[in-house]
């Protein structure tokens, strides 16, 4: 049930639908092989699936939208309208305790940012002048610049979108003129929305008296199909629960010293119908067309068929570090 709910029984067909089932796609800039959220839709359709079919929708039909780092189908946005209210009034987290003091101490700088959006936009954080209020402290992923806090703080909130790429970097516009108009969910409605669409998605979950099936969960034997998971594959994305259902630990060592990983850096799960046996560490040489296997563990018996799969996908040219 849990294999199939995720469409990684070979059942998916196209990017908008898949989408559409799983509710969302995690984004991630980490590229050792692919950006997550298209290595996950590859798991699910395998080589045709085209990357510019994602951009497609995103850009120019806008059948999906991104906010707070993760894709949506466009009939989600009621929904992410109200949890974005959170962001406005809840100060329950620190993160969006931070938000309001930082807005309510950049009030100048908040009205410049939307006011060249309004006259300029779309546009990347570079092209903004930084007038924050404060040191110019760095930041863990910003730097010391804090126009992309800014944007942040105010894409979070629902005031701006992201409206397209440029070579990977965002382009920022004003929601109301990127986005549809629509209402928005009460945010408690909101959360029960979100939290039955995950339900569905995953099609099983544990309970304190063991599992319980969404009732659109369907059973039945899997097909003998053999793909790579993402790290943020929302089939393994808890921990806790693949292990409780596969019997697999698995845990994303990128950020965990070198002499201390017990496997890898980007290691990816290997899923043989509703079974996941093992585990590899590609990685993908744009420069050279290489796809190169630094390890691999447990059941690797179908891994050939599985990187031959990727290989395809991602154009390369050869594999190495096989047998």
């Amino acid at each position: 049930m849990a294999v199939r709910s995720q469409l990684l029984d070979g059942s998916a067909t196209n990017v908008l639908d898949t989408v559409r089932r799983l509710g969302f796609l995690q984004l991630d800039p980490i590229a050792t092989v692919a950006p997550a959220q298209h290595l996950v839709l590859w798991s699910r359709l395998g080589s045709r699936y085209d990357p510019a079919e994602l951009d497609r929708l995103l850009w120019r039909e806008r059948a999906l939208f991104e906010w707070d780092a993760l894709v949506w189908p466009i009939e989600a946005l009621p929904l992410v309208r109200g949890l974005q209210r959170r962001w406005r009034t809840s100060t329950h987290y620190n993160s969006e305790r931070w938000v309001r003091s930082f807005l309510a101490e950049n009030r100048g700088f908040r009205r410049y940012v939307l006011r060249e959006l309004e006259r300029r936009g779309p546009l990347l954080s570079r092209e903004l002048e930084d007038r924050s209020a404060g040191e110019r402290e760095r930041h863990r992923w910003y730097g010391p610049r804090k126009v992309g806090l800014m944007l942040t703080s105010l894409h979070l909130r629902g005031e701006v979108a992201v409206a397209g790429r440029d070579g990977g970097q965002r382009l920022w516009d004003l929601a109301e003129r990127f986005l549809p108009h629509t209402e928005a969910l009460p945010l408690r409605a909101a959360q029960r929305e979100l939290e039955a669409r995950r339900f569905r998605a995953l099609g099983v979950r544990s309970t304190r008296e063991g599992w319980e099936a969404h009732p659109d969960a369907v059973g039945g034997e899997v097909p003998d199909r053999v793909t790579l998971l993402s790290p943020f594959d929302r089939l393994i994305h808890d921990r806790d629960r693949a292990e409780a259902l596969f019997g697999f630990r698995y845990r994303l060592e990128m950020f965990v010293p070198a002499a201390r990983r017990e496997y890898g850096y980007y290691v990816l799960p290997i899923l043989v119908g509703d079974r996941l046996v093992g585990r590899v560490e590609p990685r993908f040489d744009r420069r050279t067309g290489t796809l190169e296997v630094l390890g691999a563990w447990g059941d690797t018996s179908r891994l050939d068929g599985a990187l031959t799969g990727l290989a395809e996908w991602l154009g390369a040219a050869r594999v190495t570090g096989l047998g």
